[in-house]
């Protein structure tokens, strides 16, 4: 997989000018999204804001903010501290990483050495005391994640719920997650599909122009 990074700071207006028109991993779960018969609302709304945006040049994100989503901001730097700390490692960071060849793109909280990558969480409370004993309470961070290994081809990526709120040993949870295991092959495929839906949809309005 092929891209280009751009260093800006996450949430500064030059990272939501390169995220525009672009199916990012913060939507990966909308784009999947199925309904048994017909296309799912968010879905269909995704793909609105994109066609919208690229027609535009302007960002359809509301860019709401409420109080659990700032502390996660607020603390995703603690966090990554923490992992380090725990695993032994050093962590990149990196601004927005733009896709070569399709309008996609991702932010990643971290990447780790040549082959892996972080995906940080700063959850309410009760989320992370499910990731403290259950697999099934990460199921809503895997399309993220899928999209992150697609886009950088890194081979593992390491799920990281963290909360300071709990005692020092159960602050931070690490779920490691591989490629192999998320069938990227068939992820490429959706996005192909999804995107060329987007394309589509672009090219039907311009045609009202004539």
């Amino acid at each position: 997989m092929t891209y280009t990074v751009i260093d800006a700071p996450q949430r500064s207006p030059e990272w939501f000018a390169a995220r525009l028109g672009r199916l990012t991993g913060s939507r990966a779960k909308d784009m999947l999204a199925t309904i048994k018969s017909g296309e799912a609302a968010v879905r269909r709304d995704l793909r609105a804001q994109l066609v919208v945006e690229r027609l535009t040049g302007q960002s359809a994100e509301d860019g709401y903010v409420n109080e659990d989503m700032q502390r996660g901001i607020d603390l995703e730097a603690e966090a990554r501290a923490a992992y380090e700390a725990r695993m032994g490692v050093l962590v990149d960071t990196a601004g927005f990483l733009a896709h070569s060849e399709l309008m996609a793109g991702y932010s990643p909280d971290g990447l780790v050495g040549d082959d892996g990558l972080i995906e940080i969480k700063c959850p309410k409370i009760a989320t992370h005391y499910r990731r403290l004993s259950s697999d099934d309470a990460w199921s809503d961070v895997l399309p993220q994640i899928r999209h992150g290994l697609w886009m950088t081809g890194r081979t593992w990526a390491d799920l990281v719920s963290y909360d300071n709120r709990f005692p020092d040993r159960l602050r931070i949870v690490i779920k490691r997650v591989t490629a192999d295991a998320l069938a990227l092959d068939e992820y490429d495929e959706k996005v192909r599909a999804f995107l060329a839906e987007v394309d589509r949809d672009i090219a039907a309005v311009r045609g009202w122009e004539l």
